[in-house]
C-alpha cells in the first residue's frame, strides 16, 4: 500500500476539485447545443471542448506538481513512471454533451504507487455537482459526506448502466443483466460516471459498465470506497485497469457479479 500521508492526499484533492471546476467552467462555453466533433481512431468522437480542457487540467498540473504524470484520454501519457500520476477525462460522456444533454462529466483520479488514491467526478452542467474523495479522507458531495444506501435486496434497487444495447449484447453480462433487470425496482441508463456517482450518494444502489477505459474509472474506485460502497471489474477485481467496471453499494456487490457472470 502507498504510504501517502493524509495532509499530501487533502492537497492533492483540493486541487484535484479546483482543475475540475476550471476545465468544467470551460466546458460550459462549448455546451447547450449541438456540437461538432472528430472521429478518433476508434470511432469515438472528440470535441474542441475536450482538446481544451484537457489542455487546461495538464497545464495546471504541470505548473503544480512537476514532477507527477499525466494520462489523458486526449493527449496520452507524459512523465510515464513516476511515482505519481494523475488520470485526465475532460469529458466524460462526450456523446451526451454533443447533444446538450447535461449528464457529462469532468474525471480526475490520482494514482500514487500504481494504486488510486484520489478521485474527483465534477459535473458543470449540473449546478457544478461535484462528487469526490481521497484515500482514508472520506467521500464528499457538494461539502457534504457522501455515502451509499442502504438497500440490501435487489427488489428495492435502482439498476444502471450506460447504454442497454450495449451491456445486452455482451456475451459477459447479457443474460445476468436481463435477470437484474426483471429483479430490480428500477432500470435507467443515467450512464458514464453520472451513473457510478448516484450510487456513491445513495440515490442507486447498482451501476454496470462493461467497458470501461482508465479514464473512464479513474476517479471511481476511490470515491465509491470511501463512500461505503464497492467498485471492481466484471471478475470482481478492484482497481480502474480492469477495462469494466460494477458500483454498488457494498451490500448487493457479489450478487450482482454473479448474476452477471451466470450467463
Amino acid at each position: 500500500m502507498s504510504s501517502v500521508g493524509q495532509e499530501t492526499l487533502r492537497d492533492w484533492l483540493e486541487a484535484a476539485e479546483l482543475f475540475a471546476r476550471a476545465a468544467g467552467d470551460l466546458t460550459l462555453h462549448h455546451f447547450g447545443g449541438v456540437v461538432a466533433a472528430d472521429s478518433k481512431g476508434d470511432g469515438s468522437p472528440v470535441t474542441i471542448a475536450d482538446r481544451q480542457a484537457e489542455a487546461l487540467l495538464r497545464e495546471r498540473i504541470r505548473a503544480r506538481f512537476p514532477g507527477h504524470g499525466i494520462l489523458g484520454e486526449e493527449f496520452g501519457e507524459e512523465g510515464e513512471g513516476s511515482e505519481v500520476r494523475w488520470i485526465l477525462d475532460p469529458i466524460d460522456g462526450t456523446r451526451s454533451f454533443m447533444r446538450g444533454v447535461p449528464l457529462y462529466g469532468v474525471l480526475i483520479g490520482i494514482e500514487a504507487g500504481g494504486e488510486p488514491v484520489v478521485g474527483v467526478a465534477h459535473f458543470p452542467a449540473l449546478a457544478g455537482e461535484t462528487v469526490s474523495a481521497a484515500r482514508g479522507l472520506g467521500a464528499w458531495w457538494n461539502g457534504r459526506r457522501a455515502q451509499v444506501s442502504r438497500v440490501g435486496h435487489l427488489p428495492g434497487a435502482a439498476l444502471l448502466t450506460t447504454d442497454p444495447e450495449r451491456v445486452l449484447s455482451s456475451p459477459g453480462t447479457g443474460p445476468g443483466w436481463r435477470r437484474l433487470s426483471r429483479r430490480a425496482a428500477l432500470t435507467r441508463s443515467w450512464g458514464d460516471a453520472w451513473g457510478h456517482a448516484l450510487v456513491a450518494t445513495g440515490r442507486a444502489e447498482v451501476m454496470v459498465d462493461p467497458v470501461l477505459s482508465p479514464w473512464d474509472a479513474a476517479p471511481l474506485h476511490t470515491i465509491l470506497e470511501e463512500a461505503g460502497g464497492r467498485f471492481t471489474d466484471l471478475q470482481g477485481r478492484p482497481g480502474i485497469h480492469g477495462g469494466s467496471g460494477v458500483s454498488t453499494n457494498g451490500l448487493l456487490h457479489d450478487q450482482v457479479l454473479e448474476e452477471l457472470a451466470a450467463g
